[in-house]
């Protein structure tokens, strides 16, 4: 069973923080709100977590494509390569906002992403999921919980969310109701910048 809890996005209770990152750090796995849709998500740092995601969504962990959603750009040589000037302006004024940057990956991956030639960066403006990333003091890997071919209700009701994913994940964040719209992914690992999926931040920042 699932716990459910309701954090309140214009000021987040460092309280039901601590609760949420207790969780994170045993493992568990939460269904979470970002600035698009409501994410599953877990501790970078826990392979057991990482793992018990990978079999939800039906992959195998290293063929992944989670996102890391981070708190800033302050820690993104200990995930990515170094990355050129341009490159990071763009980032510098997209974020945080609604945009999966694949950039990449460092050699310094944890040792599960090892094998990934590139990764999904993301720092969503939304309190609630900056606020866990920063308590954490590593990034959350992230996937979307919604499903890429249907609009439903149960991906934006952290209620009708809780009733479905009650036994497959350990706490739902009610953050209020999210998004259906996913993020705008943008692969800056080649030579050109390439549009992969044109979601909710608009590609005229570009």
């Amino acid at each position: 069973m699932a716990e459910l809890i309701k954090v309140y996005e214009e000021n987040p209770n460092p309280r039901e923080i601590k609760k949420i990152i207790e969780v994170l750090k045993q493992g568990g796995l939460i269904i979470y709100p970002t600035d698009t849709v409501y994410g599953l998500g877990c501790d970078i740092t826990n392979t057991k977590a990482l793992e018990r995601i990978a079999r939800i969504k039906g992959v195998k962990l290293d063929k992944a494509n989670f996102s890391f959603i981070c708190y800033d750009l302050s820690n993104l040589s200990d995930y990515v390569k170094q990355i050129d000037t341009s490159t990071f302006k763009v980032l510098k004024r997209a974020l945080p906002g609604p945009y999966t940057f694949i950039l990449p990956g460092a050699k310094t991956l944890p040792s599960v992403f090892k094998k990934k030639k590139t990764v999904g960066i993301r720092v969503p403006d939304n309190k609630i999921a900056l606020e866990l990333v920063k308590a954490l003091g590593n990034p959350i890997v992230s996937t979307s919980i919604r499903d890429d071919d249907e609009v439903l209700e149960y991906t934006t009701d952290p209620e009708l969310i809780l009733e479905k994913w009650d036994n497959l994940v350990d706490l739902v964040v009610d953050g209020g109701y999210g998004g259906n719209q996913a993020s705008t992914v943008i692969d800056f690992s080649g030579d050109a910048p390439v549009i992969v999926r044109e979601g909710k931040g608009s590609i005229e920042i570009f």
